[in-house]
């Protein structure tokens, strides 16, 4: 399930936001990345900083719609495919969209993506952490484990 919003200004206009407060319903990466393609869709790409703020007021507003929304990152359609290079200082430049876009676009949190093991990109969602180095964690990127439950 899932809130369905559709733009007529943006490339991709129709976005599907699903969150879920019960953890026990939240899914890895490759689940997300599945069942976005079993509705015909994918993964979100972000391919520019107005796309970033649009999907940030879409969560603001789900936010504010008194549903108790809590902590919880969101899947976004970036990762890294294999473990070459993961510890260089290329290993930034080897995030790919899974749908396939080029969008050069990246909305790091400070210090990341910290690379390693953590292949799979979420946007933080975390209103309720107290503030690091790069501010809230609120709507910046972060790259974790793809097995983690989002």
């Amino acid at each position: 399930s899932g809130q369905k919003v559709c733009y007529g200004d943006f490339k991709s206009s129709c976005y599907k936001l699903a969150y879920f407060q019960d953890l026990s319903r939240r899914v890895g990466f490759q689940e997300a990345r599945q069942a976005c393609e079993i509705d015909g869709g994918a993964l979100l790409s972000l391919e520019s900083e107005a796309e970033q703020q649009l999907i940030e007021n879409m969560l603001q507003n789900l936010t504010k719609s008194g549903s108790g929304i809590s902590d919880g990152d969101f899947w976004i359609g970036l990762w890294r495919s294999g473990d070459g290079l993961a510890s260089s200082s290329a290993c930034p430049d080897l995030y790919q969209w899974a749908d396939g876009s080029t969008s050069p676009f990246r909305n790091w949190y400070t210090d990341e993506p910290s690379c390693g093991s953590e292949a799979c990109v979420v946007m933080y969602h975390q209103p309720t952490a107290n503030p690091g180095l790069g501010g809230p964690y609120l709507y910046q990127w972060n790259d974790d484990r793809c097995n983690m439950k989002h």
